[in-house]
């Protein structure tokens, strides 16, 4: 079973972990004494308690925008021993009455300042949106860039039942013979690589949205006749994220201040001879499925529609989904406060950390712009039942150099 496990990590999943080869000659033994190595500081526990005095804003915060967003996580929470009161008691709460749910919060609630390990509790907010794209559900010369279902081949290998510590990890692969090896990149997808025919459910007509698409994770698709149909985030070939937008800049393509979604669009339509080569540097990719044209908007995490501007993306190993987070950050590109009562109702592969959220701008091309533009600095005050036990995670130490890269809105 260790020889499966060894193997299995060796596989690229989300927490990209790496093996090292041990040394294959020994080390000879030091000539000076080597002084004893000085225990790394404790991490600051990821969620603090608070007073409602220490979050900043909450008492010009109008929570009555977030209700509805508030009672859709509640939907999905009531099964929750821990949740059950405070959902229960927002029954009676009136949906319009902003000062009512304020005591109603304060009540139920105790805020915890969310903090990295090193303490600091400023931390990236970025943005993501719905787009709309152009598409058919037949190929042609126009519409030519297929958008797959999930691949009948991708293996999801969960261990947590025999290894508890891997509970956070899935394992994604496919069989070769005998052996468990990596899904397809990227590139090898859009290079007719992967068995993945008969697995389109549109074909759209512009590759550089189909890649937006896959990083937003939902979005609609306008077909010929005037039909729209709608699109979610079904499952992902496991391999890392890496932001194609800090490779333009890496390479000199583009400055720094140019590397938005709409920055690397517009590269996208000056270059397209190089843009296979670009997209294929981002070896993720993911698969959709269907969903319902009639959802208040898209599916996120937590399986309740996410709410324009009140529902944001969190690292779900340290907020637990559904949970109410006041934010307290500023506009896109602008030092305007943009203090808000949000709802941590999805997740997404570059959202790692404790201090770390993705806004939900909503759907169009507004939304695009505010959610292409947002990276700002912010604090996170996450609001969790009073009586609720909340267990910091065990994650490893990420590897030297390693970072989440650039947000979804950023590429």
């Amino acid at each position: 079973m260790k020889s499966l496990l060894t193997l299995l990590l060796t596989l690229t999943i989300s927490a990209c972990a790496t093996l090292e080869k041990p040394p294959t000659a020994p080390v000879p033994a030091p000539t000076a004494p080597v002084p004893a190595p000085t225990a790394p500081a404790p991490a600051v526990p990821p969620l603090q308690p608070v007073g409602w005095e220490a979050v900043s804003g909450w008492t010009d915060e109008e929570p009555a925008a977030a209700w509805e967003a508030f009672v859709r996580s509640c939907s999905a929470l009531r099964g929750q021993p821990a949740w059950q009161p405070a959902c229960a008691a927002s029954a009676a709460v009136p949906a319009s009455d902003g000062a009512a749910q304020r005591k109603f919060f304060e009540q139920y609630f105790t805020p915890y300042q969310a903090a990295n390990p090193d303490g600091a509790t400023d931390g990236l907010i970025t943005g993501y949106y719905e787009p709309l794209l152009h598409g058919s559900r037949t190929p042609s010369k126009r519409f030519r860039y297929p958008l797959y279902g999930v691949p009948d081949d991708l293996l999801i290998v969960d261990l947590s039942s025999v290894y508890p510590e891997l509970k956070s990890l899935r394992l994604r692969g496919r069989l070769e013979g005998r052996r468990v090896v990596p899904y397809y990149s990227r590139a090898d997808i859009d290079n007719g690589a992967a068995p993945l025919k008969g697995k389109e459910l549109y074909w759209v007509d512009d590759a550089v949205e189909l890649f937006f698409l896959q990083i937003q994770g939902s979005g609609k698709i306008a077909l010929p006749g005037g039909e729209t149909v709608h699109v979610g985030y079904a499952d992902q070939n496991g391999l890392p994220y890496r932001s194609i937008g800090k490779v333009l800049v890496d390479r000199g393509d583009l400055p720094l201040e140019k590397a938005s979604m709409q920055g690397i669009k517009d590269w996208g339509k000056r270059n397209q001879a190089k843009l296979p080569e670009l997209l294929g540097v981002n070896a993720s990719y993911v698969f959709f499925r269907d969903l319902p044209n009639d959802l208040a908007g898209p599916l996120g995490a937590l399986g309740v529609p996410l709410t324009a501007e009140r529902s944001i993306a969190v690292d779900a190993r340290y907020i637990p989904l559904g949970a109410p987070v006041f934010l307290a950050t500023t506009w896109p590109n602008s030092a305007k406060p943009l203090n808000r009562l949000m709802l941590a109702q999805d997740t997404g592969g570059a959202i790692r950390g404790p201090v770390r959220a993705d806004f939900y701008w909503g759907f169009g091309q507004e939304a695009g712009k505010q959610a292409g533009s947002m990276k700002q600095s912010g604090k996170m005050w996450v609001l969790l039942p009073k009586g609720y036990v909340y267990t910091p995670p065990q994650i490893a130490a990420p590897r030297a150099n390693q970072g989440a890269g650039c947000s979804c809105s950023g590429g």
